[in-house]
């Protein structure tokens, strides 16, 4: 299946949305480098719409690691949880920091499962987050509320 393209307004209304950030590990586009890309949260193979609600701005890393996934393993309950819905959850009831700003910390099944499946803690990842934290720059404030 060909992805659909993303209208360019729709397009605009999601990165600002994000306000430049991963909605998933919350890098920041211009830290990375990178374009970040669109993702369907609910992947279109599984009947995701191409609509505000179902789309997040997501770096390149995470998305590839996330794929078309809806449900990944949480090592501490053993469970098959649904991964973290960026339009639906907010971030901060399901991640944290750790005091060095260097890694990404599941706080809930739903939030580690996701850690663990979009491959957040890469070494190369924690070490940027370290120079970031050390050049004041990280970790980004979070809202307490949703985005959408």
């Amino acid at each position: 299946m060909n992805p659909t393209r993303i209208p360019a307004r729709l397009r605009r209304q999601v990165v600002m949305a994000a306000q430049g950030r991963c909605a998933y590990c919350r890098s920041s586009e211009a830290l990375m480098g990178v374009t970040f890309e669109i993702d369907h949260i609910l992947p279109e193979a599984a009947g995701g719409e191409t609509t505000a609600d179902n789309l997040c701005l997501c770096c390149p890393v995470c998305n590839r690691h996330k794929a078309d996934r809806l449900t990944a393993h949480d090592s501490s309950t053993s469970q098959e949880v649904l991964l973290f819905h960026p339009n639906h959850q907010v971030w901060s009831e399901h991640f944290t920091w750790s005091e060095d700003g260097s890694h990404v910390v599941g706080l809930t099944a739903a939030g580690r499962a996701t850690v663990e499946a979009l491959h957040m803690n890469r070494s190369q990842m924690a070490e940027l987050r370290r120079y970031w934290a050390e050049t004041g720059r990280h970790p980004p404030e979070e809202n307490a509320e949703k985005v959408r």
